[in-house]
């Protein structure tokens, strides 16, 4: 099969290529597992960080991608919950423990031994991987391939930050930066809280011209302010000064959810700015956003149908896997970028 593989950890500043078109074997599922034959897998942020160090893979060589759609095409010894055929998704949660005290309190994205799909086991960014039939998830009708494989990282991670950050409707929601995650966010907060006016900060006019479209109040740069204080932020950004500026915009008791797996060091001054009485009096808080649950899955893949959302992509074929993780680093076009695999 062909697969754009990992080979070593890569500044991307410097080599625009750090995936290499490699001819590798067809992997066999094993016990309950599932072989599937991938159509599409998003390209995701967390895939940059991955590349460049900040969150690599523990071994090499790696096939990266986790926002994975395609058709069932083996059951392996003891599989049975899905038929041959059968269109699933896989995401980000490879697998967890099950036995943990996180694990069993339903907090399995804080197991100790959580793999993650593309890091911890080979992922979508091929035209075949396994996985378990208890981490797979039927992907409703209602979408493409192509829209399918945002919600299952972009879409489920941003339903969990939107819990997180207690929003009620009716309340001021902010989101800083507007690539995959967030303009999912915009559109199922908009149906959750339809009294919930959203706040956009992102650098780019094209970016909030997009919100503006999506729906949201109003939409402006990261150091801008908007209108009215917020009650709470959801920053899917890969830098530092969105946190700063985000504090800056709460109101009292506010909370700061921050959706990033990690966080870029080069402007990591920023932090420097920090003003106690006023960035964090008044009881405000930061949480962070760790992983995702297979229910965060399942329920956004629920919540898309019922909508419907569909995501705006961006096509690339498997071959353009480097070009599309440029432009994503570039933060080039809006919404989200997907690798179309063909046999």
């Amino acid at each position: 099969m062909k697969a754009m593989v990992l080979r070593q950890i890569a500044d991307m500043s410097q080599n625009a290529s750090p995936l290499e078109l490699a001819e590798l074997p067809i992997p066999i599922p094993g016990k309950h597992e599932i072989q599937i034959q991938v159509t599409t897998c998003g390209v995701c942020h967390t895939e940059l960080d991955e590349i460049e160090g900040r969150t690599p893979p523990p071994t090499f060589p790696m096939i990266l991608g986790h926002q994975v759609i395609g058709a069932v095409t083996k059951n392996g010894p003891g599989a049975q919950r899905f038929r041959l055929g059968d269109r699933v998704g896989v995401g980000w949660i490879f697998s967890a423990c099950g036995r943990c005290t996180y694990c069993k309190n339903g907090q399995e994205n804080l197991c100790k031994d959580f793999k993650a799909t593309g890091r911890d086991a080979n992922g979508g960014y091929a035209q075949f991987m396994t996985a378990s039939e208890d981490f797979a998830y039927p992907i409703p009708d209602l979408s493409s391939d192509a829209e399918a494989a945002p919600l299952l990282c972009a879409g489920a991670i941003g339903l969990r930050s939107l819990r997180l950050s207690g929003i009620r409707n009716g309340q001021n929601l902010g989101l800083t930066g507007f690539g995959a995650s967030a303009h999912l966010v915009l559109q199922t907060a908009r149906h959750r809280y339809p009294d919930t006016p959203v706040y956009v900060f992102a650098r780019s006019a094209s970016e909030q011209d997009f919100a503006l479209k999506l729906g949201a109040a109003w939409a402006g740069d990261t150091s801008d302010q908007p209108p009215e204080k917020l009650d709470a932020v959801i920053d899917t950004t890969p830098a530092w000064k969105p946190v700063v500026e985000a504090l800056k915009n709460l109101k009292p008791a506010g909370r700061l959810v921050i959706n990033a797996i990690r966080k870029e060091e080069k402007d990591k001054s920023e932090l420097l700015s920090l003003d106690y009485p006023r960035h964090l009096w008044m009881e405000k808080e930061i949480k962070s956003v760790a992983n995702v649950t297979r229910k965060d899955v399942g329920d956004f893949l629920d919540i898309a149908a019922r909508i419907p959302i569909k995501p705006h992509v961006i096509e690339f074929p498997l071959e353009k896997a480097n070009e599309a993780l440029m432009e994503l680093k570039g933060e080039k076009a809006k919404g989200a970028k997907v690798l179309r695999i063909r046999s």
